[in-house]
């Protein structure tokens, strides 16, 4: 199944942080769905010098791009104006065991 690495980042707003936090509980619900259903292996927030959210980073499992485009669609930080830019590489998790 593709993988993808998905990195995003806050606007520059000086309100960014703030809207980031509102939006926080849908973005955690929805991508606590997407986990379940195996769509996110794991994700996290890109971290200011000093200790700050500014963006995030996922590494995502896709049966093909259409579905990535789906979850993109639905994704809060997007809707909602979080997430001001983004890229998306394929990407493959290495089998360490």
């Amino acid at each position: 199944m593709p993988q993808y690495l998905l990195v995003a980042f806050d606007g520059d707003a000086p309100n960014a942080l703030e809207k980031r936090m509102e939006v926080r509980p849908r973005h955690f619900e929805y991508a606590r769905r997407m986990k379940a259903e195996g769509k996110i292996i794991v994700g996290g927030a890109q971290l200011s010098e000093e200790g700050k959210m500014k963006g995030s980073a996922v590494i995502l499992n896709f049966e093909d791009e259409n579905d990535l485009l789906e979850y993109l669609k639905n994704e809060p930080y997007i809707l909602e104006g979080v997430w001001t830019n983004y890229t998306i590489t394929p990407f493959r998790v290495a089998d360490l065991s």
